[in-house]
């Protein structure tokens, strides 16, 4: 009984250690293609999850994503945007 909880033990701190290492963390700066400034309040989103941010007063953003992971990207009159986080 006691090495399958061992094993057990193991095997759960090794599967958070993975999804933990599994995750980037992407910065960047939503821009107009109009005139080049930077969107204020722009949503970044982790796509199929809950996971995202909102864009700060230059259109700068940073969100923690898991590797592989599309964002979209959107905003209020802008087209939407989905690219591959890297």
């Amino acid at each position: 009984m006691f090495k399958l909880k061992s094993i057990l033990i193991s095997a759960l701190l090794l599967a958070g250690f993975t999804a933990f290492a599994q995750q980037i963390t992407v910065t960047g700066t939503v821009t107009s293609s109009a005139d080049g400034y930077g969107v204020i309040g722009a949503a970044v989103m982790e796509k199929g999850t809950a996971n995202g941010t909102t864009t700060d007063f230059d259109g700068n953003f940073s969100i923690t994503v898991k590797e592989g992971a599309v964002l979209v990207f959107s905003s209020i009159g802008y087209t939407t945007l989905e690219l591959p986080a890297q």
